[in-house]
């Protein structure tokens, strides 16, 4: 049996036998990345981060709010996982929420739930709800498991193109060269780039419903993504098409669309005024 033909037998059956379910919005992902050793490699970077002598990170009235929301949103979010048959997706979470001092407009969160907020985002946050926009949708990354998703996706990409060197042997160096070059852009352009853009649209949807079940209204979300368009405007942006997020445009239509269904979740279980 030829070599590129066992590859993809190979990469066939690895596929069918690593997908998994995104909670909530029901999207089946490739993912044979190990979880857990994504969790242990997310903690010790976290780790190194905080203590890290460059990094600054605050114990301010900011950073208070910072951990009430995201402690708000991480239990009504395991909730939500245990009661729907989830648990075993957030099997070993340890959540953390920290205040860190930049000028960056950024937040994250790792596998495992270790979220960092950087203060650059609380003018465009601006409220509460504004945090949880945020909050929720960098919670959202780790309850699907993107990361994990990406590198799985990387790990796909980098086959085929072993599988297309395989198949492409016999052929002349710069028959090789274009094709593999095709293949590069192919990849990038139609396979990890619209993954990758797949992937903040559905934070954002499950961002709306996380913070909905925490008690914010998820309407505040568009208010909020408006503010982030605002703050970046100027800035050279790529085409959509070549560009790891969707355009501001294409964000905040959808969250329009995702609105009516995550305020059934706001409407159900808070009990708090709007915020």
């Amino acid at each position: 049996m030829k070599k590129s033909t066992m590859m993809c037998i190979a990469a066939a059956v690895l596929i069918t036998y690593a997908c998994s379910t995104v909670p909530i919005s029901g999207r089946n992902r490739i993912s044979f990345i190990s979880e857990t050793e994504m969790q242990t490699a997310a903690a010790q970077s976290y780790t190194t981060l905080l203590k890290d002598p460059s990094t600054k990170v605050l114990n301010t009235a900011d950073a208070t709010r910072v951990k009430r929301i995201g402690q708000q949103i991480a239990a009504a979010v395991t909730k939500y996982m245990n009661a729907n048959g989830y648990a075993a997706q957030i099997e070993g979470f340890k959540w953390e929420f920290n205040l860190i001092d930049s000028k960056e407009i950024n937040a994250w969160c790792m596998p495992g739930g270790k979220v960092a907020v950087y203060s650059g985002i609380l003018p465009v946050a601006k409220d509460d709800a504004g945090l949880a926009t945020v909050m929720g949708h960098e919670i959202a990354h780790a309850i699907a498991q993107h990361s994990s998703e990406r590198a799985s996706k990387a790990a796909v990409a980098e086959l085929g193109g072993s599988l297309i060197g395989a198949a492409t042997g016999n052929k002349s160096a710069a028959i090789q060269t274009g094709i593999n070059q095709a293949y590069g852009l192919g990849a990038q352009g139609l396979y990890l780039l619209p993954n990758s853009r797949t992937q903040e649209l559905e934070a954002d949807h499950l961002g709306l419903i996380f913070m909905s079940m925490a008690g914010y209204n998820p309407a505040s979300a568009v208010t909020f993504w408006q503010r982030m368009s605002a703050a970046s405007a100027g800035a050279q942006k790529p085409a959509e098409f070549f560009s790891t997020h969707p355009a501001d445009a294409t964000r905040i239509a959808q969250i329009q669309k995702d609105l009516p269904e995550a305020q059934k979740y706001f409407k159900s279980t808070s009990g708090k005024p709007v915020q």
